[in-house]
């Protein structure tokens, strides 16, 4: 019985709209009628002794008919189905086509079928009729419009200034106007248009250029910005942003031309203006073909695929159709978390996590044998410098053997091409990270000469467990013959990413939201910065240009102060550099240093056809001295040995650590 009231109840449950429609319908058919009766009534002096026996009959004759026919022409025309809180120029086209109809239908059939009636009697009865069936319709979202402005002021309403008056603009400007829980007020626009100075955009005044924001901000008391110009180039939104956070406003950005084109043109499309805003470069752009070409159907491995680079990797290369595609990572929480993204996001892609540690020969051979990868990222590394220092011996055992051991087994089992994810510090380094990276360099370009002279016996075997796995298998695994498919080692070296882990940006957002101080180490310290999806794409499309045993650098643009940085943030923030927020200076800390080089004084650049990826000439060093040193370097990591950083620098000619370079300069 119960099911039987539920079916029922759920089969003739009339919606809100329909009871709407029909009411609709009711008033259409009374003003349509009325309409006509009414112009009938003025055109004969408003008496209606005076109106024509025979023009009477003939309107009560024809309105049934007309009334019906006009019911059945306005919902052809879809006037019963369009949610009119948001009535547009859409829905009175509509509106106008389903008069123009019913006009005809209306002197047609009443002249051929009755009689014809007095001109006025046409035209007046069409406008009035026209009139009646557009206010009711609109009027609904006028009087919402009205409401929702007196809730508004009864309530607390943010001030907003509108940076851009073209059609995205306008667009915020609709919805910000049509929300009644939005609690914004648009009380005025900039644009850099002259030509539409001292006009209103919808009751807006548009009140001047770019160079008038402050002012404005301060005569109209704006508490919030909303920049909506997603055509504007890099360099053009930088120079806005930089002017609007200046006002101590909450600001806020609709990012580009894809939120114009999609649609997703709202107050809700608009994000809190970052950091990578005020870079001011032209965005980074990558040959998509030649990456899906070099991915497609291919298994791949990325080790530290739970990093900030290590998931963008997964990530990027889970939308280039693999065949396969391993995560490998020692935290289980973050492959934890790039594991359940991917399976939400990516539901046809065949991947696996795996659970382990690049130190570790026996679990790493496992992988590869397991899975025979084609391609390598190898993103698996320790990269704060600051607490390398206080461990020098974790990298070099993580960094340099962990690289020579996964290269290894990348070799021994016949993978295509292996890139290293390097980074600028590893150009002339000052502190152990850096130099652990330089040598992770190193090993590449070994391997490659090695390889490529067919020379393959000569690496030597790092057994830190002792396990006699690569002699077994040496022979049997690896091609030797030169029609054989052979390693490509490549190395991709850039500089900080915006947001990784360790990156100072989410540090600097921490000690913002506590109320500062915001420390620095340095005011004239300076960085390359890029995305880390930027810097992820640029990887791939690297691997697309290897042929073994390049350096390839990542043009970074132009570098910027981290004090810079620091202050953009808290002014990004609505608060006052030094004033609310104090800056702190702590000193470089150890191993740093004021700035990054991307390249060694030795070094070439070469072009790619990639404008933004460059060729760096490897620097010659003794690769048989450097091997025969590695196997004493392994014995001294995991033996801890204090003395580990001078071993490093007897094998990396450009490292000079901080505190040589200072007593150096201090004599």
């Amino acid at each position: 019985m119960r099911k039987l009231c539920r079916f029922l109840k759920k089969k003739f449950h009339l919606e809100h709209w329909r009871i709407i429609a029909a009411f609709m319908m009711l008033y259409d058919a009374a003003a349509v009628l009325f309409s006509y009766f009414f112009t009938l009534w003025i055109r004969f002096d408003c008496r209606f002794s005076y109106i024509p026996a025979d023009c009477l009959e003939a309107f009560c004759r024809f309105a049934p008919i007309y009334a019906a026919g006009c019911l059945v022409i306005f919902w052809c025309f879809r006037l019963y189905l369009s949610i009119w809180e948001y009535a547009s120029v859409p829905e009175l086209l509509r509106i106008a086509g389903a008069w123009a109809v019913s006009i005809v239908f209306h002197v047609v059939g009443i002249t051929v079928l009755f009689m014809r009636m007095p001109l006025f009697y046409y035209i007046g009865g069409a406008i009035l009729e026209l009139l009646l069936i557009t206010a009711i319709r609109f009027s609904y979202r006028f009087i919402l419009l009205i409401r929702s402005r007196r809730a508004r002021s009864d309530g607390a309403r943010s001030r907003v200034m509108i940076v851009g008056a073209g059609s995205a603009g306008q667009f915020i400007l609709h919805d910000i106007a049509r929300s009644s829980k939005m609690g914004d007020r648009v009380l005025c626009i900039i644009d850099d248009n002259p030509n539409k100075w001292g006009r209103y955009l919808d009751g807006v005044p548009i009140v001047g250029g770019r160079e008038d924001i402050l002012s404005n901000v301060e005569r109209f008391h704006i508490e919030k910005i909303y920049v909506a110009i997603p055509s504007a180039d890099p360099k053009e939104l930088r120079d806005v942003l930089n002017i609007c956070k200046e006002s101590g406003c909450e600001l806020r950005n609709l990012p580009g031309m894809y939120q114009f084109m999609s649609g997703a043109v709202r107050v809700s499309a608009l994000r809190e203006v970052a950091i990578e805003d005020l870079l001011g470069r032209d965005p980074i752009h990558v040959e998509t073909q030649e990456i899906y070409a070099f991915l497609e159907g291919r298994v791949i491995l990325v080790t530290g695929g739970g990093g900030s680079i290590g998931s963008e990797l997964c990530r990027q290369i889970a939308g280039h159709a693999p065949k396969k595609l391993i995560i490998f990572d020692i935290y289980e929480n973050n492959a934890y978390e790039i594991e359940q993204e991917l399976k939400r996001e990516r539901l046809n892609l065949d991947f696996v996590v795996e659970i382990g540690s690049v130190r570790d020969t026996r679990r790493v051979n496992q992988i590869f044998e397991k899975y025979h990868p084609d391609i390598v990222f190898h993103a698996a590394a320790h990269k704060h410098v600051p607490l390398m220092e206080g461990s020098p011996c974790e990298a070099i055992k993580n960094n340099v053997l962990g690289t020579y051991k996964t290269a290894y087994a990348a070799m021994t089992h016949g993978c295509r091409r292996f890139v290293l994810v390097s980074t600028d510090k590893a150009v002339n380094p000052t502190n152990i990270m850096g130099a652990s990276k330089r040598m992770c360099e190193m090993i590449i370009q070994a391997f490659d000469r090695k390889l490529r002279e067919h020379r393959e016996a000569e690496l030597p075997e790092l057994r830190s467990h002792g396990e006699d796995y690569l002699s077994r298998h040496l022979e049997s695994v690896l091609p030797l013959d030169d029609d054989a498919v052979r390693t490509e080692f490549v190395a991709v070296r850039f500089g900080n990413v915006l947001g990784s882990n360790g990156s100072v940006i989410p540090l600097f957002k921490k000690m913002i939201a506590r109320g500062g101080p915001v420390e620095v180490t340095h005011k004239d310290i300076i960085r390359y910065f890029m995305t880390i999806p930027e810097a992820v794409s640029l990887i791939l499309q690297a691997g697309t240009y290897a042929h073994g045993g390049e350096i390839f650098v990542l043009d970074m643009g132009e570098p910027m102060k981290i004090d810079t940085l620091a202050r953009n943030l808290i002014k990004l923030s609505g608060l006052r550099p030094d004033e609310d927020i104090k800056i702190v200076y702590t000193g470089l800390r150890p191993g740093e240093k004021l700035y990054e080089e991307k390249l060694m004084a030795e070094e070439g650049l070469s072009t790619t056809p990639n404008k933004l990826i460059h060729i760096g000439k490897p620097i010659g060093f003794d690769e048989d001295e450097f091997l025969n040193r590695l196997p004493a370097l392994m014995d001294a990591a995991y033996a801890n040995d204090e003395s580990i950083r001078t071993m490093v620098k007897e094998m990396v000619s450009t490292y000079h650590p901080a505190g040589e370079r200072e007593t150096v300069a201090a004599n």
